[in-house]
């Protein structure tokens, strides 16, 4: 079952190891990701374009009126936690980690709005430290998929981490995401079009018409 997954996954959506979110710097990328949360990628790159120019440091985070974050990053929903987590998180990485993004995982999710999620997109594309991400659209097709039956995001992932090869654990955040969004959308998912229906655990009579 998961050798097919995977092998269908690689020849509709060959890894590139491209990031979703626009970056330049480890610390711009943790930034998009907490901003992602509730809100489109391309939302988010459209306010990163702005606000890392407005704010190009970790230190004009950190030593900025909140209320101007807040500001900058109202396109993303919920600005107000998120600015706060964006200065909490610039203080922290200025004060403890002088200035530079920390690989270990536990040392990522003390730092403020950092889940396991922001944290896992961190270690695999700054990093290349393999990880398993899991936000909506992993969750989705792995349980559509049947491969884990798990709505926790964080038994999600290591019940991923058991059954995937580690190879694959990068591509498949990617690949799954990929599909959730082009075929196996949350809502009418295109069943007739996707590849994998025949894997597929939620298909009803109704999709397959």
């Amino acid at each position: 079952m998961i050798t097919d997954i995977l092998r269908i996954f690689d020849e509709l959506y060959p890894f590139d190891g491209k990031c979703f979110l626009n970056y330049e710097t480890p610390w711009q990328l943790l930034f998009a990701t907490i901003l992602s949360a509730q809100c489109t990628d391309d939302c988010v790159n459209a306010v990163t374009a702005e606000l890392f120019i407005k704010f190009p440091t970790l230190s004009a985070f950190a030593d900025a009126d909140i209320s101007e974050i807040e500001k900058a990053v109202f396109q993303t929903g919920f600005y107000r936690n998120k600015a706060r987590h964006l200065q909490g998180s610039a203080q922290k990485l200025l004060f403890e980690h002088n200035g530079e993004v920390p690989s270990d995982i536990s040392q990522l999710t003390a730092l403020p709005g950092v889940g396991r999620k922001t944290a896992n997109v961190v270690r695999g594309h700054i990093f290349k430290i393999p990880s398993i991400v899991v936000d909506t659209h992993v969750k989705r097709v792995s349980n559509r998929l049947g491969i884990t039956r798990h709505t926790d995001p964080v038994k999600i992932e290591h019940e991923l981490m058991e059954i995937l090869p580690e190879i694959h654990w990068i591509p498949y955040n990617q690949q799954a995401i990929t599909h959730g969004r082009k075929i196996c959308t949350a809502r009418s998912p295109r069943c007739n079009e996707c590849a994998l229906s025949f894997q597929c655990f939620s298909i009803d009579d109704n999709a397959k018409t």
